[in-house]
């Protein structure tokens, strides 16, 4: 095993500590830099991958230095490479690898990608955010390179120590790796939030450095990208939102559900839906939170008709203040929420849409 656990639960409230089961030498690895698996979009790098940034800011030692990885093909992936540069404090080299293999985002390419820079890097962590693109990319890595990757981590306390969630969210365990450089991390982006003022203070503008694709070997036998489709929607993303409003199954339709849309809307709120929801045909599955979809931290969560099963409160738990409406007043969401009402949500919504202001 590269990995040694200690936890930490929370279980009903109730801290629990189990000792070491395992104690073994780290192995040796010197200190060196940190690779930053990115995504991009319109120009930009996407929030998450700027949380995977500060995470890597964070890793302890300070002599190391931060890489970024970027890749695709056209304007836009050097439109996001020079604003990184210069706009972005964390890092000191952005990597452009530039092809039509890394067009769209097949695991397959983007695993020898990252596979071929540590061979010629030798970087020390590579880490990338706990997206449905990183889920992906980096197990894949991890296997191409034999080591043991550290998921959803959501703390680091040392540069091989680190803290992730078990049983749904109910228990941390602290994480020590023991196994061989590099040490892959994935990094839940809700644990490790970027102020704008943090994006914006770049004083000294990074090196910009294309990746030398000469001998990268493509492989298009063991998948191919057939389309992609995306939601026609002007909100906020479901991750970085401030406001997030849930509907579950108790909408009984997605014309009804269609009453969330309305409040979000009104709110400048993002959309959300419990997996129930979303089985039942009511939005599509990219709506989803919890512990097998998306993981959100909103200042403001509204949950309506969320009865509240663990795996629904593994993707919300951390949000700032959550608020419940549900006509069952033992339904487990309200153990969570800061507010509760025990109402009808087909009375209750209405009500707010009459009432509250539009969102300017």
């Amino acid at each position: 095993m590269a990995t040694r656990l200690f936890l930490r639960g929370a279980i009903s409230k109730r801290t629990v500590l189990f000792p070491p089961f395992l104690r073994s030498s780290l192995s040796s690895s010197r200190n060196g830099s940190t690779l930053v698996v990115a995504e991009h979009e319109n120009g930009a790098i996407k929030s998450p991958s700027l949380s995977a940034l500060l995470a890597a800011a964070s890793l302890p030692d300070n002599d190391s230095s931060v890489s970024l990885l970027l890749a695709g093909s056209g304007p836009s992936l050097h439109q996001a490479a020079s604003h990184a540069a210069s706009s972005h404090p964390s890092f000191s080299q952005v990597l452009v690898a530039d092809s039509e293999a890394f067009k769209n985002p097949l695991a397959e390419p983007w695993a020898k990608l990252v596979h071929l820079v540590q061979q010629r890097g030798g970087y020390s962590h590579i880490i990338a955010a706990s997206s449905s693109f990183g889920k992906n990319v980096m197990p894949r890595v991890a296997a191409l390179l034999d080591v043991s990757p550290v998921t959803d981590v959501t703390a680091i306390s040392d540069s091989h120590t680190f803290v992730r969630p078990i049983y749904a969210g109910n228990a941390l365990s602290t994480v020590r790796y023991t196994g061989a450089s590099p040490c892959i991390l994935t990094i839940r982006s809700t644990s490790f939030p970027v102020s704008q003022k943090s994006v914006d203070s770049k004083s000294d503008k990074a090196t910009i450095s294309q990746v030398d694709l000469s001998t990268f070997n493509e492989d298009l036998d063991k998948s191919r990208f057939v389309s992609q489709t995306s939601r026609d929607d002007e909100g906020p993303d479901l991750g970085s939102a401030r406001v997030v409003v849930t509907g579950g199954r108790a909408l009984k339709s997605a014309e009804k559900f269609k009453l969330i849309e309305d409040l979000a809307k009104k709110l400048g709120a993002a959309v959300g839906a419990t997996r129930a929801a979303v089985d039942a045909g009511y939005v599509a599955n990219d709506l989803q939170i919890g512990q097998t979809g998306k993981i959100v931290a909103p200042e403001l969560y509204l949950a309506f008709g969320v009865s509240g099963a663990i795996q629904h409160l593994a993707g919300m738990r951390d949000s700032k203040v959550i608020v419940a409406v549900n006509n069952d007043a033992d339904a487990p969401i309200f153990q969570v929420a800061d507010y509760g009402l025990v109402g009808d949500l087909f009375e209750v919504i209405p009500e707010l849409l009459e009432k509250l202001p539009e969102k300017k």
